[in-house]
């Protein structure tokens, strides 16, 4: 599977771009945007062809997961420390049957012993980020773990290979992709090595 995160800051034609992305095949937008409001976020998400609502997962505002039909709720790894692993109440505001539960992590061994179940993990960072000044990649080998893992951080197209053979099952982007000159040909050329490395 392939993630793609989105900009922090919004971009040129974001909107545009992406509905791109969606008509090429992307099936896992992670909407993360720090800086923006809730109202903000009702406006992004409402520029959005609601055909590909149902590949949006929110990692703010998950209570708008309903109110647009979005595909999942994703936990930043402090959230997920302040919220779940006190207690599962905060899932239970949610009706979130047939949606995806993912979250981040830092380190393996974290991830290896979290309680929680959720349907993938964020791991990073892999390699040196893109998108991230200073964010040095640290090579994490997953092969031992026994759970759903998308490795992050300086994950493009030369790297797919390289990440797979560190056992991850998905690749997450976000520099690879919206750092380019033209972001729909990088993650058409990542889609495509992808698809050649996973064989």
């Amino acid at each position: 599977m392939i993630i793609l995160i989105a900009p922090e800051n919004d971009i040129s034609n974001e909107i545009e771009i992406l509905d791109t992305l969606f008509k090429e095949g992307l099936e896992y937008y992670h909407l993360r945007k720090p800086n923006k409001s809730k109202e903000e976020y009702l406006q992004y998400l409402s520029q959005i062809d609601t055909a590909f609502h149902s590949k949006i997962v929110l990692h703010y505002y998950h209570e708008l997961i309903h109110e647009f039909n979005l595909k999942g709720i994703h936990f930043q790894e402090q959230k997920r420390k302040d919220v779940l692993e006190i207690g599962a109440d905060y899932l239970s505001n949610f009706n979130l049957k047939g949606k995806t539960i993912s979250s981040s992590f830092h380190e393996p061994k974290e991830l290896e012993s979290c309680k929680i179940k959720f349907d993938y993990n964020l791991l990073s960072p892999v390699f040196s980020s893109i998108s991230k000044q200073g964010y040095q990649g640290r090579g994490f080998d997953v092969n031992h773990i026994d759970k759903p893992i998308i490795g992050m951080g300086g994950v493009n197209k030369e790297t797919i290979p390289k990440v797979l053979d560190l056992g991850y099952n998905g690749i997450g982007v976000l520099g690879g992709v919206w750092n380019a000159k033209n972001p729909i040909e990088s993650f058409k050329g990542i889609r495509d090595q992808y698809k050649v490395a996973k064989g």
